[in-house]
Formats: structure tokens, C-alpha cells, sequence
């Protein structure tokens, strides 16, 4: 084959059908970039994921003066309560699941709560009605069932908490945030698809005299089907290059230069690095499809 010869016809069909072309790039685009967005939010979900269960605690919330729980019956937690839950934790069977322990007595919470509410509420809220709090923090936090078993319902102990769940909606609701991108990029797909193959028949069907010159003249369907396969390759292309630099600039400029510095209590974003391994993904799949609607477009064409 003539390289030169089947990019010459190549772009002539792109030329030829430029507001197709340009419609192929633009949903191939929008397709991809909810492909790149998709990846992106998945990783990002595992980033704050990881995050978040190697910091989320079991809070065991020792009973107060205003405690109405049934296991608070006797008032405020005793020395003799606040032991038993240290020394269970400290015990053979629990003590392999923790790393570590710490312990918030009612001082220490009310410094906190004032600092967090101010100054004001000093005169409103008093020490007494705070509950003293042993936060635990697990090696595996998924475990946090086991140190909920062990303490709930036990005499001076209010509530025990674990933090973890309230997190999983924050996290199904980004994975279905995920799953929508998904579904949105598979439907521009399929456009996209279907928009190469329309593109590449009409233009076999603009060059139909061309194709019957040549088919008499021996040319052979390989050399007839390339220059269309490569049409819709690089307006796909296009698009993909496009997708590419989208990807990158919105985790640039939404990720990096605002995310991080207004969501100051998350420390792990997806950063350009991983952006940068999306776009091969983004580049592969814009040029696959293309290839792969192209040819079977020209094929049924060439057959008919």
C-alpha cells in the first residue's frame, strides 16, 4: 500500500464531511471526559476510603448527670465503671484488634466544646453534663463490630459509637455518583459509535464512484477500507486529545488548586499523577472504538 496515497484519501473524507467530523469529536469529547471523570471518582472514593477508616474511631461514651439510657440507671459513671471498660480494653481478647486508646475525661471535652461553639455557651453548658469518653482506634477498622459487642448494654456506659458508619453514605453516594458518570459516558459511546459509522457510510457513499474505479482497477478491500477507518481513528482522536486535556485541567484547577485548600480536613485527593494514568485508558478506548465502527461500518458498506 501507498502510505502516502491512503492518507491523502484520508483526509480528503475528513474534509469532505467536516460538520460530521466535528460532531464525531465533540461527542467522543463528552463521552470520554465522563469516562476520565468516572475512573477519577473511583479512585478517589478508595483515597477517602483509606483515609477515613485508618482515622474513624469507636467512641464508648461513659454515662453523665443528664444521661436517660437504661444502663445509666445509677447516675453518673463511676471509678469502678471507667476501670472495668479500661480494663477490657486492655484484655487478651480485645487488645489484638486495637492500636490505640485515649481517654477524654469531662474537662478535657468541655475545653473542646468551648473552643468549638465559643466562649458563649461557657455559661450554658457545664462540665458534669459531658460525657468522659474512650476513643479507640483500630488496627483494622472494620473490625469495629467486635468493640461495639463488647460494650454495649455494660452498666455506666451511654452509647457506643462507631464513627465508620456514618460515613458509608457519604460513600455510597459518591459510588452512585460514579455509577451515573458511567452510565452517562456508555451512552455517549454508543452515539459516538453509531455517529463514526454513520460518518464513514455517507462518505462511501459521497466517494461511491471513486470505490468502483478502483474496485475495477484491482484494488483490494484493504486498501479500499483504510483511509475510512482512518477517518474516523483520527476524528476520534481528536476528541480523546480533547477528553485528555479536560481530564487533566479539571483536576488541576478543581482538585489541586481548589479542593485542597478549602476541604482542608481531607488530606488525600487524586492529584495529576493519577490523572496522568487515566489518559491512556481515555486515548485507547477513543481509538479502539473508533477503529472497530469504522471498519464493520465500511465492511457492510463494501458488501452491499
Amino acid at each position: 500500500m501507498r502510505l502516502g496515497l491512503i492518507l491523502g484519501e484520508a483526509f480528503t473524507g475528513l474534509r469532505r464531511n467536516a460538520s460530521m467530523v466535528i460532531s464525531v469529536v465533540l461527542v467522543t469529547f463528552v463521552s470520554l471526559t465522563f469516562v476520565g471523570a468516572a475512573i477519577l471518582m473511583q479512585v478517589q472514593i478508595v483515597k477517602m476510603s483509606d483515609f477515613w477508616v485508618e482515622r474513624a474511631q469507636v467512641a464508648i461514651f461513659m454515662c453523665t448527670s443528664v444521661s436517660r439510657a437504661p444502663t445509666c440507671a445509677s447516675g453518673v459513671a463511676t471509678q469502678e465503671q471507667l476501670d472495668i471498660v479500661r480494663d477490657r480494653l486492655d484484655g487478651e481478647a480485645l487488645a489484638p484488634l486495637i492500636r490505640e486508646v485515649e481517654f477524654e475525661d469531662r474537662e478535657q471535652a468541655y475545653e473542646n466544646l468551648i473552643e468549638l461553639l465559643g466562649e458563649e455557651y461557657a455559661s450554658v453548658i457545664t462540665s458534669d453534663q459531658l460525657n468522659e469518653t474512650f476513643r479507640v482506634n483500630l488496627i483494622d477498622q472494620r473490625q469495629s463490630d467486635a468493640i461495639v459487642e463488647a460494650f454495649a448494654g455494660m452498666d455506666g456506659v451511654e452509647q457506643v459509637r462507631d464513627e465508620l458508619q456514618y460515613l458509608e453514605p457519604l460513600f455510597s453516594a459518591l459510588t452512585v455518583a460514579t455509577y451515573i458518570a458511567v452510565g452517562i459516558a456508555v451512552l455517549m459511546l454508543i452515539a459516538a459509535v453509531l455517529l463514526i459509522a454513520t460518518t464513514i457510510r455517507l462518505s462511501a457513499y459521497a466517494r461511491r464512484r471513486e470505490l468502483g474505479i478502483m474496485r475495477l482497477v484491482g484494488a483490494s478491500n484493504r486498501f479500499i477500507q483504510t483511509p475510512f477507518i482512518l477517518e474516523g481513528v483520527f476524528a476520534a482522536l481528536i476528541g480523546s486529545i480533547l477528553a485528555s486535556g479536560a481530564v487533566l485541567a479539571g483536576v488541576h484547577f478543581g482538585v489541586e488548586q481548589y479542593l485542597r485548600s478549602r476541604v482542608t480536613f481531607m488530606t488525600t485527593w487524586v492529584g495529576m499523577s493519577d490523572a496522568w494514568l487515566v489518559i491512556p485508558v481515555l486515548l485507547v478506548i477513543g481509538v479502539v472504538l473508533a477503529a472497530l465502527s469504522a471498519g464493520f461500518a465500511i465492511r457492510r458498506w463494501l458488501r452491499a
